[in-house]
């Protein structure tokens, strides 16, 4: 019986495991106490999204176990190194990668600073992957960053689904689309959260047409005085 109740235990554990893998902490324990979550509002986060530059090219060249072997091999990467900060990945949709900070443990004026340093190390680590099918091949990711509000939920009864909505997705998606490669695209909004530290070396890029938006000044994220990124 003790045998026994210690293989329960085991097997609850990794079950839980899984789960906050899939669902934030705070999310997956209301939903084992079969507890409604609702949706929250957040007044301030700050959201990343990159994609692989040429990605449709690379995947036409190779096997479907390629693509997903050289996938697996990326996001394992960036996986493990964006615990290093205060962030929540939020999915990866076929080979676009999504991050927040600010949500759904809220970090006060942290989250652009979080998403900031997070976003150079991910680009830097990006040159590091190895392609199985392509060893002399080299990855590049197109990156983009937006701060504002935003409301998180959970949707979904068959596996559900952590969700964020509003119009701050919108446009940090926006700002990976309109993005070059190996180059990190930020909002003004992003520009001025990052404005207090001082730390970044950030360039101009100036007016462009945003889809749905119009004009926006936009900006490059160049580095961080102060942080290297991880070897």
């Amino acid at each position: 019986l003790k045998e026994k109740t210690e293989d329960l235990k085991r097997e609850r554990r990794l079950a839980e495991d899984l789960l906050h893998q899939m669902l934030p902490k705070s999310v997956a324990k209301q939903l084992r106490k079969c507890q409604k979550v609702e949706a929250e509002n957040y007044d301030q986060v700050t959201i990343f999204f990159s994609d692989i530059v040429g990605f449709t090219s690379i995947a036409a060249s190779c096997t479907p176990l390629e693509v997903v072997e050289m996938l697996n091999n990326l996001y394992v990467c960036f996986d493990s190194r964006i615990e290093s900060y205060d962030v929540y990945k939020v999915e990866t949709i076929g080979d676009a990668y999504m991050v927040v900070s600010g949500l759904p443990e809220r970090n006060g004026t942290k989250h652009a600073d979080e998403i900031a340093k997070m976003s150079l190390d991910l680009v830097a680590a990006v040159r590091q992957v190895v392609i199985p099918h392509m060893p002399m091949g080299k990855l590049q990711l197109r990156a983009g960053i937006h701060t504002g509000p935003c409301v998180a939920g959970v949707v979904g009864y068959k596996r559900p689904r952590y969700c964020l909505f509003g119009d701050t997705v919108n446009t940090a998606s926006r700002m990976e689309s309109t993005s070059l490669p190996q180059k990190i695209h930020i909002s003004s909004a992003t520009y001025n959260a990052l404005l207090t530290d001082d730390a970044y070396e950030i360039e101009l890029r100036g007016e462009i047409e945003i889809k749905g938006k119009g004009k926006m000044k936009t900006y490059w994220l160049l580095g961080n005085k102060n942080y290297s990124v991880q070897n």
